[in-house]
């Protein structure tokens, strides 16, 4: 249930954001654009970005194919400059294989063109975070699929969102900001024409050997 209600939020939040003002057809050429220097779109992430979990009395990271630490560390993010009244940016990293949210940060400062690598630390200076489904820390959790549980290679999505408001999301100490809050503020934003533009890059990565 949670997985359909996640992707059914993230498909209407890129359906909203895609209508944008008659006036930008004119402006040839521009394309809103995401890319990582950590990692090639539709490429394997590497193991600096990877989650750490590890069974009982082991020092093995199940995260991992050979066991090795991961990182944990959100890769380097650049976007190119978005078309209207930029007042903030989020980012998103979701497990589109598995239905499950792993990194949210919103408020980022419309002056900046990406993030770098380990901007999802707590308490980020970037901007404010979400709590993942992963350690439930408001913070970047890695991918870390279950292996030998097909399908083996996961699609994990990393979507920059530009915004002509900033988000207020409700929370306190006892209740703080999750997923879903986050992903009702956009549905919101989207449906108020407040998504400018959107933009996105996948990276891939199992913890099963590939044959």
């Amino acid at each position: 249930m949670r997985t359909r209600i996640f992707a059914s939020l993230l498909g209407l939040v890129c359906v909203v954001a895609m209508p944008l003002p008659t006036g930008f057809a004119q402006d040839r050429g521009h394309r809103f654009q995401l890319s990582s220097s950590t990692f090639d779109n539709d490429s394997f992430l590497p193991i600096s970005a990877i989650f750490n979990m590890f069974p009982p009395n082991s020092t093995t990271n199940e995260c991992s194919i050979d066991g090795s630490l991961g990182g944990d560390k959100s890769p380097a993010l650049s976007w190119t400059r978005p078309r209207g009244n930029t007042r903030s940016f989020v980012v998103i990293l979701y497990d589109e294989t598995a239905g499950f949210f792993h990194w949210g940060m919103y408020n980022i400062s419309p002056s900046r063109t990406g993030l770098p690598q380990n901007a999802g630390v707590a308490d980020s200076q970037y901007g404010e975070q979400v709590q993942s489904e992963v350690s439930g820390g408001a913070q970047y959790d890695g991918p870390c699929p279950p292996p030998n549980r097909p399908p083996n290679v996961h699609h994990y999505v990393f979507t920059v969102y530009a915004l002509d408001t900033m988000l207020d999301l409700q929370s306190s100490a006892n209740f703080p900001a999750r997923a879903p809050t986050l992903y009702e503020a956009l549905v919101e934003a989207g449906r108020n024409g407040d998504i400018l533009e959107s933009a996105s890059i996948t990276g891939l990565y199992s913890s099963t050997p590939l044959k």
